[in-house]
């Protein structure tokens, strides 16, 4: 198996991680935080203490981090990946970041004679500690066939969206439909508790009908209906409310550059937002519910 260099481990990067430990890889990883690189470290890994460090002796590198900031100066910075290798990598850049920064990365990948795919994943933390990921892959035909065999590491379905960029554009649409039809779940569960229908009784009957979606059937936000979802941990993430919003304001964004209205989307934001800032950034994005329920009346 090949050397990986892995750079940011934290609540989603950490578990892919240890997964490809578990594939045979050997892996040297890096993060600002040792709690986070610890726990690889005693998988097996070797841990760099700096961004060059991690480019030692590999071929690939992956980069999980939480804002597209953070990967403009990983990659592109003075002191960035790209300026400090010595020879072409391959990069999965595996972040949920805006669609320019993808795509600069990917030109300035390309400057170096390396490739690049950008990567975002979907299904959070239990997904990620499974290898059930869905990729949402962009970059060229190439690319993506030299990604597959590591992404099917980590996960269970992997998509080629299109060119440089489109991965990004796959999960910022995805994601702003997740974060709609949560809200929309949220609120039909509470109309169902305030008209006196049973949770339960709901859950059975809208899985089967014409409102199902994944919000309900997979990651239904009241207790006691499904054993594995958050709503059975006091909203423990999961998904945090705080990476929703940066979703759904990276498609609103997005939707302004593209003159196309989302109307829907914008009160998704407008209203995670509001979770946010009344002490619900760290919850489960879908604790909204509760947030919602105290709205009534």
């Amino acid at each position: 198996m090949s050397k990986i260099g892995f750079i940011g481990v934290g609540h989603m990067g950490g578990p892919m991680a240890a997964n490809l430990l578990k594939a045979g890889h050997q892996l040297i990883v890096y993060d600002i935080s040792p709690t986070h690189t610890d726990p690889l470290k005693a998988q097996g890994a070797e841990v760099a203490q700096s961004l060059s460090e991690v480019l030692q002796d590999v071929d690939t590198v992956i980069s999980m981090l939480p804002q597209g900031q953070q990967v403009r100066e990983v990659y592109l910075g003075e002191q960035g990946i790209l300026a400090r290798a010595e020879k072409p990598l391959f990069y999965l850049e595996c972040s949920t970041i805006d669609v320019e920064t993808a795509q600069a990365v990917h030109a300035a990948v390309a400057a170096k004679g390396g490739l690049c795919v950008d990567a975002p994943v979907s299904g959070g933390t239990a997904s990620a500690a499974a290898a059930t990921l869905t990729f949402m892959v962009g970059g060229s035909q190439q690319a993506f066939l030299k990604a597959q065999p590591i992404l099917n590491q980590m996960g269970k379905k992997i998509f080629h969206a299109g060119a440089a960029g489109c991965g990004q554009m796959a999960k910022i649409c995805n994601n702003m439909l997740l974060g709609i039809s949560m809200i929309g779940v949220c609120e039909a569960f509470n109309l169902a508790k305030g008209l006196g229908l049973e949770a339960k009784a709901f859950f059975e009957i809208g899985k089967e009908a014409s409102g199902q979606c994944w919000s309900l059937t997979q990651y239904c936000p009241v207790p006691e209906i499904l054993p594995h979802t958050p709503a059975n941990r006091n909203y423990e993430p999961g998904f945090m409310a705080q990476m929703m919003l940066k979703d759904l304001n990276l498609a609103v964004q997005a939707a302004g550059e593209a003159d196309v209205a989302v109307p829907m989307g914008e009160q998704a934001k407008a209203l995670y937002q509001a979770f946010c800032e009344s002490g619900g950034r760290e919850k489960d994005f879908s604790g909204i519910i509760e947030w919602l329920r105290e709205q009534e009346g």
